[in-house]
């Protein structure tokens, strides 16, 4: 028997805030796992059950989820937030990876922070860095000067990497020059998720690691995600990977 789960966020508090994403994986699912003052945000059916855990319970509480998945449940794992910055979904890739898990799950993670509710994306647990406007005024020398600043800092520092609007046909070096420089500081193996048109149709997810990712393979409409030292990646036979950096430094906690 296969179950679903979502890792869903409520938002900043606000009911209004809440996704429709969000919001329709709320009403489909009839087993909620969450810290409780999360739980007590949503107006659950009498059919809808909460359990509650301690905000320090985390990784238990994913593997209670994921449990109740396997059994043929509906699930839906409540966040604060964004679950895929605030350490939930980082959550449930560790207790994934942990397994084994018994029965077949269909595990959707929906992330704001991230190409959302796709296998590979990876899930910063805390840790991440965005770069957008400076790749896109890059016509004085000055400027990729201090991209590469950043560039050196944000990945000796450990955090995950968010390049938004990487590269078009007007400057067409620049996102080679970042991998670059980046494989001076990080691993070779380092993941590289290429995110094209994230949730859309024509969504395309591909994962290389740092040693092996080119410029070409995105375009204006792709999100390159650049993992940090601890980012792993779980293999599953004839799915694509899940791509996630643990929640605290060290590894699974």
């Amino acid at each position: 028997m296969s179950g679903r789960l979502s890792v869903v966020g409520t938002g900043p508090g606000n009911p209004e805030q809440t996704t429709p994403e969000a919001l329709a994986a709320i009403a489909a699912a009839t087993q909620f796992f969450g810290y409780g003052p999360y739980l007590d945000r949503l107006e659950l059916r009498p059919d809808q059950q909460p359990i509650a855990s301690d905000n320090r319970e985390e990784l238990s509480r994913a593997k209670a989820a994921l449990k109740a998945a396997a059994a043929g449940n509906s699930v839906c794992v409540v966040s604060g937030g964004d679950p895929g910055v605030f350490a939930m979904a980082a959550a449930i890739c560790e207790a994934i990876e942990e397994g084994p898990l018994p029965g077949a799950i269909l595990i959707l993670i929906s992330s704001p922070a991230s190409p959302p509710c796709s296998p590979s994306p990876p899930r910063p647990g805390h840790r991440l860095a965005t770069i957008s406007a400076p790749f896109r005024y890059l016509t004085i020398s000055s400027h990729w000067t201090v991209i590469e600043q950043r560039l050196r800092a944000v990945a000796g520092a450990g955090l995950v990497i968010a390049l938004y609007n990487p590269i078009s046909k007007a400057r067409p070096r620049q996102l080679g020059t970042a991998f670059a420089i980046l494989r001076e500081v990080l691993p070779r193996s380092t993941p590289v998720i290429f995110g094209r048109a994230a949730g859309r149709s024509d969504e395309v997810i591909t994962v290389a690691s740092l040693a092996e990712a080119k410029a070409e393979q995105a375009d204006m409409a792709t999100c390159v995600i650049i993992g940090s030292p601890e980012t792993r990646v779980i293999e599953r036979p004839g799915r694509g990977p899940i791509v996630y950096s643990p929640r605290s430094t060290g590894g699974p906690q």
